[in-house]
């Protein structure tokens, strides 16, 4: 099973969304045997939190959140080395998009500054110079455009926006049962 997960370094929901909706998927595979492919891809989204809400579902998940030290950030940079790590394997772009979660919900740091994102990089093994010179070009920026523009066209209005078998959709934050439960619903129906 493949599933699309449409979501933003810096927003806080797709961040617990994402988490409920990856556990989910490793019990499902406990369960079935069946694996769960999750690819990760830039949206925008316009809602703002209510930070209230925001840190009891993170509690709830498991997170740990500091919205009172959060910078500020246009993610279309991260977004960039995103996507390029992406062709390193599914797991070196979701083990980065979780660094850059952290750093910006939890750590308070800036996640468009090159510098943070290109330690992050290296953090997960991907290589600093190359990671520096796509920083300083426009590579993947087109890319990044057109995901934004594919989240957009698909109605991702709440995040995090899940698209499983390209074709059914989960929109916004779920329990952890409940994308079980969906992921079973689709196996059924697929």
């Amino acid at each position: 099973m493949k599933a699309i997960v449409f979501a933003d370094v810096v927003d806080a929901w797709s961040y617990i969304g994402a988490v409920r909706f990856e556990r989910a998927a490793a019990l499902y595979t406990i369960l079935t045997g069946e694996p769960v492919e999750i690819a990760y891809r830039a949206a925008a989204f316009e809602a703002s939190p209510d930070a209230e809400d925001v840190a009891a579902a993170a509690r709830i998940t498991g997170i740990e959140l500091n919205l009172d030290e959060v910078v500020p950030a246009d993610s279309t940079d991260a977004w960039r080395v995103l996507t390029w790590a992406a062709e390193s394997g599914s797991d070196v772009q979701r083990e980065l998009l979780h660094q850059l979660w952290r750093a910006h919900l939890l750590e308070g740091t800036d996640v468009a500054d090159g510098f943070v994102l290109a330690s992050r990089a290296a953090l997960v093994g991907l290589d600093l110079e190359t990671t520096d010179a796509l920083l300083a070009s426009d590579e993947f920026r087109a890319e990044v455009d057109d995901q934004r523009a594919t989240a957009a066209a698909i109605g991702a209005t709440s995040s995090p926006f899940v698209v499983v078998e390209a074709r059914y959709t989960l929109a916004g934050v779920h329990s952890q049962d409940d994308y079980l439960r969906a992921l079973q619903s689709i196996a059924t129906q697929h």
